[in-house]
């Protein structure tokens, strides 16, 4: 998660069970988060422990298949509910939007729409869509009404369809998001996302005014119902299959470690940092080691921050290579200068998964709020306000001095079996043979008391190879589709009071 946190502390081998105040003690973000964490996996792991790897009640999340017609691509519906995925509660129920105010007396009316289901010309104008539908678009909609449609009358409400669904963002205009048109799986992903002020504005309260930060943040559960192709030989059994699937994408063979080692050649004021300091910032800092682009050594990348990654900000407008942002940062140590590496992203791209290179910011306009980056960012991110673009800033720099990391498109080309300089002695280390996926992370803390990192290490203190704290994918089989039928792969239980 790339929150603003001082360290991360939930330690699941500890087996700890609560965080305990004591009188006279400071509280810091640390201890409420991992009181956050300790109730969260107490939940999750009684719901697991009674349901399994995972189960639900009723017809959450209970697939129909509506075949490919005239004008319409096909899709799937997702019938509204709960379902428990590794004991993670996921929900489907699509909320019903509030009527609009209809100030010509006509009675309440559906948000956005006339009596007659016409958009309003405002709201259609507020929406980031082209001015022209394609008939693929014009497909998809026609799939909502229909879907919206199939449970009238039935108390369940409105339903999300395959082209609709909330987090996944599949795009009719993809050719890659289309459903297979032979057999295929349909499963269910689902993890946790940080989401702050940037994604949800109604989280900031206003009357701190635009100087101050925001304050708390918040995790919600992702979700998406996605197509998984098996072979011929796999067909036979495709829970089977899935469940092999599904452990091949959790086996993390990567491992990192980290450590502070003081560098050969120092001129730090020793007022500030102790000469015998291993790490020599001048601050506390929450290091956060990424993975951009996956694959094995020679082809995987990464970038770090200083800040775990929590330096963002949201982006009004693009025009070409120069962005607008709301404000370029609270201070020096949180703005943007020439040269840092920015991530251009939204919703969309980060639902999706999405990987661009990294862009370098050349020019910073100051009054206007306006960065110039070194290329145009993707004609697919960033260009639409409901989707809540921004700039992440990342810490890794290109360098010319000998033996530094080789960038590319704004990471770092990942080398496996050596300990690699990050900054002020901070020194990661990437172990032999892992297989690195696009997400995953490490986070460690470095402290100017100590001059050290904090980081686990064996009885003569040497540094630990440690899995990645994330990010963690669950999965669940939800149905098997075959010549138009789905067949039901859920597993569905009845409530105690039934």
């Amino acid at each position: 998660m790339h929150g603003d946190f001082s360290r991360r502390t939930y330690r699941p081998e500890e087996h700890y069970v609560a965080v305990v105040g004591q009188q006279g003690r400071v509280l810091l973000d640390a201890e409420s988060n991992e009181q956050a964490d300790l109730g969260l996996s107490a939940d999750r792991s009684l719901a697991a422990d009674l349901i399994g790897p995972h189960g639900g009640p009723g017809d959450g999340f209970r697939i129909e298949y509506g075949a490919e017609s005239e004008g319409e691509k096909a899709s799937l519906t997702i019938a509204p509910g709960r379902y428990y995925v590794d004991g993670i509660a996921v929900d489907a129920t699509r909320p019903e939007p509030l009527p609009a105010v209809d100030e010509c007396g006509g009675g309440p009316t559906d948000a956005g729409h006339d009596h007659a289901g016409h958009a309003h010309p405002d709201t259609a104008a507020k929406k980031p869509v082209a001015a022209k539908k394609t008939a693929s678009a014009k497909a998809a909609a026609k799939a909502e009404v229909k879907a919206a449609k199939s449970d009238e009358g039935t108390g369940a409400g409105p339903v999300w369809t395959y082209w609709d669904q909330p987090y996944a963002y599949r795009d009719v205009e993809r050719d890659t998001d289309e459903l297979p048109s032979g057999p295929f799986l349909a499963y269910l992903r689902v993890h946790d996302r940080l989401v702050t002020a940037v994604q949800d504005p109604l989280l900031r309260e206003t009357a701190l005014g635009a100087a101050l930060p925001d304050t708390t943040a918040r995790v919600r559960v992702d979700w998406e119902v996605l197509p998984l192709e098996l072979g011929e030989n796999q067909r036979r059994d495709p829970a089977g299959a899935f469940a092999e699937w599904v452990a091949a994408q959790q086996d993390r063979t990567c491992r990192l470690a980290a450590r502070a080692e003081r560098p050969a050649r120092v001129e730090d004021d020793p007022c500030l940092v102790a000469p015998d300091a291993r790490y020599r910032g001048p601050e506390n800092q929450l290091y956060r080691v990424e993975i951009h682009r996956g694959g094995e050594a020679g082809e995987a990348s990464y970038k770090w921050s200083r800040e775990n990654g929590s330096v963002v900000l949201p982006l009004t407008a693009v025009d070409e290579e120069w962005v607008t942002l709301e404000s370029l940062g609270r201070d020096d140590k949180l703005d943007l200068d020439v040269g840092n590496f920015v991530e251009v992203c939204d919703d969309a791209s980060v639902g999706r998964g999405e990987i661009f290179d990294l862009l370098q910011v050349v020019e910073v306009d100051l009054p206007g709020r306006r960065v110039r980056l070194s290329a145009v960012p993707d004609r697919t991110v960033g260009r639409q306000p409901g989707r809540h673009p921004y700039l992440r800033r990342w810490d890794q720099l290109e360098s010319r001095r000998r033996g530094a990391p080789r960038l590319e498109g704004g990471a770092v080309r990942l080398v496996e079996g050596e300990w690699i300089d990050l900054e002020d002695g901070v020194q990661v280390y990437f172990a032999p043979w892992g297989r690195y996926v696009s997400g995953d992370y490490w986070t460690f803390a470095a402290r100017t008391v100590t001059g050290a990192v904090e980081w686990p290490m064996d009885a003569v203190g040497r540094p630990l190879l440690a899995r990645p704290a994330g990010v963690a994918y669950h999965y669940a089989p939800l149905a098997w589709i075959n010549d138009g039928e789905a067949l039901d792969l859920r597993k569905v239980f009845k409530q105690l009071t039934a």
